[in-house]
C-alpha cells in the first residue's frame, strides 16, 4: 500500500473511531423505547438541521449528483433546484405542525403510529400497511447506500466493492444498533459538517487547478456547449421530473422523523436557517465539484476517471495532501452512512413499534423492545446486503426509485392529515396503496424514462384519498378535539 494510502486510511479510521464512539455515547443514554426510536424529542435545532440534511444526501449528494453533472452537465442542476424548493416548504409546513400534532395525538413516535393516532383507525390496517411500505422501501434505499459504500472504497484503495461494502455495512450496524436514534442525529449532524466542509473546499481548490472561472468555463464549452446549459437537450417532462423530487419531501420518513424529535416547535425557524444554508451551499459545492471535473480530465487527458460517480473522490485525491484527502474521503463516507443509519433507525421502529407490537405482542418491557429494535436493524441491513451484493444499478437509480416510493405513498397523507380535517382511514389507506403501486408499476416500465413516477404517484394518492375520504367521511369529536387543540398550541408556541 502506498504513503498516500496510509494517510488517507489514517484520517478514515480516525473518523470511524469518532463515529463508533458517538454510537457509544448514545447507548449510555437510551433508557427506553422513545429514546431509542425518537431520542426522547430533545434535539436542539442545529442537531436537527444538521441530521436531517445529512439524512436527507447521502452518497447521492457527492457521489450521484457530481456524477451526473459530470456526465450530461447543469441540465442535470433540476433535481438539486427542485430538492432545495422542496426541502424549503417542508420545513414550513410539515415540520412545526407534525412537532406539535405527533405529540397531541397520543405522544406518537412513528410515522405510522401517528397516522393510525391522527385518523382514529381501530382496525390496524393502515399502521401495519404503513409499516409494511416503509420496509419494503426502505431497504431499497438502504441498499443503495451500501452500494455507495463498496464504490468509495473500490475507487479510493483499490480494494474490492465487497470488501467496501462490508466495512460500511459493519461499522454502520454497529452504532445504529446499540446507540439508536440519538447516535444517528449526533452522527449525522457531525457528518453534515464533514460534508458541508468537503463540498466547499474541493471546487474552491479546484478551480485554480483548471486556471480560474474564465478557463475554467471556455474548457467545459470545448469538451461541449451543452454542459453549461439549463435547458439545452431537455424536455419539459424531463425538467417537470427532476423539479418533482421536491415533492419527496413530504414524504420521507428519516427526514421528518427529526421534526417530530426537535426539542420546540419555536426551534424549528432556527433549524431551518441552519439546514436551508447547508443544503444550498453544499448542493452548489456538489454541482461546481462535477464542473471543475469536466475541465481537469479535460486538461489532463493522462488522468483517467473511469466511474463519473467518483469525480468527487478523484478531484479530492488531487488536489490536497493525502491525509486532507482522507478527511474528504470521510466526507463521502459520511454522507453514506448518516444515510444508511437514519433508515435502519426508521424501519427498526416501523417493524417494532408498528408491525411486532400491533400483530403479535403489545405488552412486552420497554427493555425487550429496544432489544427488538437492535435486532431489526441487523435483520434489514442483512436484506439490503444481500441486495447490494451484486450491484445491479447506479446509486442514482435505486435512490430515486425509493424516494419516489416514499414520496407518493405517504407525502399527500401526511400533508392532508396536518391541514385537512377529513381525511379519513379508509381515505389514507386507499390513497397510500396506490400511491406505492403506481410507483412500483411505473418505475419498472419504459415509461419512468418519460416521466418520474413521483409525479403519477403523488397526484393519484391525492386524488383517491380526497375521494374515498369524502365518501367515508364522519364527524369524530376527537379528531375535531386533537385538531383544535394542535391550532392552540402552535399559535401559543409561535407567540
Amino acid at each position: 500500500m502506498s504513503t498516500d494510502h496510509i494517510f488517507q486510511l489514517i484520517a478514515i479510521l480516525i473518523y470511524i473511531i469518532g463515529m463508533l464512539l458517538i454510537g457509544w455515547y448514545a447507548y449510555r443514554r437510551t433508557a427506553n423505547l422513545t429514546d431509542y426510536m425518537l431520542g426522547g424529542r430533545s434535539l436542539g435545532p442545529a442537531v436537527t438541521a444538521l441530521s436531517a440534511g445529512a439524512a436527507d444526501m447521502s452518497g447521492w449528494l457527492l457521489m450521484g449528483l457530481p456524477g451526473v453533472i459530470y456526465t450530461y452537465g447543469l441540465v442535470e442542476a433540476w433535481i438539486a433546484i427542485g430538492l432545495t424548493t422542496g426541502a424549503y416548504l417542508n420545513w414550513i409546513f410539515v415540520a412545526p405542525r407534525l412537532r406539535v400534532y405527533t405529540q397531541v395525538s397520543n405522544d406518537s413516535i412513528t410515522i405510522p403510529s401517528y397516522l393510525e393516532n391522527r385518523l382514529k383507525d381501530n382496525s390496524r390496517i393502515l399502521r401495519i400497511a404503513s409499516g409494511i411500505i416503509i420496509l419494503v422501501f426502505f431497504t431499497f434505499y438502504v441498499s443503495s447506500g451500501m452500494v455507495a459504500g463498496g464504490v468509495f472504497f473500490e475507487s479510493s484503495f483499490g480494494l474490492s466493492y465487497h470488501v467496501g461494502l462490508l466495512v460500511v455495512s459493519i461499522v454502520v450496524i454497529a452504532y445504529t444498533l446499540f446507540g439508536g436514534f440519538l447516535a444517528v442525529s449526533y452522527t449525522d449532524a457531525v457528518q453534515g459538517l464533514i460534508m458541508f466542509l468537503a463540498l466547499i473546499l474541493v471546487p474552491i481548490f479546484g478551480v485554480f487547478l483548471t486556471g480560474g472561472v474564465g478557463e475554467t468555463a471556455q474548457t467545459i464549452r470545448e469538451v461541449d456547449p451543452k454542459l453549461l446549459s439549463l435547458v439545452s437537450g431537455a424536455s419539459f417532462l424531463v425538467i417537470i421530473s427532476a423539479l418533482a423530487w421536491g415533492l419527496g419531501y413530504f414524504g420521507q420518513p428519516h427526514i421528518i422523523v427529526r421534526f417530530m424529535a426537535i426539542n420546540s416547535v419555536k426551534e424549528t425557524t432556527q433549524a431551518r436557517r441552519i439546514g436551508i444554508s447547508w443544503m444550498i451551499l453544499s448542493l452548489v459545492g456538489a454541482v461546481l465539484t462535477a464542473l471543475i471535473g469536466i475541465a481537469y480530465f479535460r486538461q489532463n487527458p493522462t488522468a483517467i476517471l473511469t466511474d463519473s460517480e467518483a469525480v468527487f473522490i478523484e478531484l479530492g485525491q488531487i488536489i490536497f495532501h493525502p491525509f486532507v484527502a482522507g478527511i474528504m474521503l470521510a466526507a463521502v463516507l459520511a454522507a453514506i452512512m448518516s444515510t444508511i443509519s437514519s433508515q435502519l433507525i426508521v424501519t427498526s421502529s416501523a417493524l417494532i413499534e408498528d408491525l411486532y407490537k400491533v400483530v403479535i405482542n403489545s405488552d412486552a418491557s420497554d427493555k425487550r423492545y429496544v432489544f427488538l429494535g437492535r435486532m431489526s436493524v441487523l435483520f434489514v441491513s442483512i436484506i439490503a446486503l444481500i441486495f447490494a451484493w451484486a450491484k445491479t444499478k447506479t446509486i442514482l437509480k435505486l435512490v430515486s426509485f425509493a424516494w419516489a416510493g416514499f414520496g407518493a405513498s405517504f407525502g399527500p397523507i401526511i400533508l392532508l392529515t396536518l391541514y385537512w380535517r377529513k381525511i379519513t382511514a379508509s381515505g389514507a389507506i386507499a390513497g397510500m396503496v396506490v400511491g406505492a403501486v403506481t410507483v412500483m408499476i411505473w418505475g419498472n416500465s419504459p415509461l419512468t424514462d418519460t416521466l418520474y413516477e413521483i409525479v403519477p404517484g403523488f397526484i393519484l394518492n391525492l386524488i383517491v384519498t380526497v375521494i374515498v375520504s369524502n365518501l367515508t367521511y364522519k364527524k369524530n369529536d376527537e379528531i375535531e378535539a386533537e385538531f383544535e387543540e394542535t391550532e392552540r398550541l402552535l399559535q401559543k408556541e409561535r407567540s
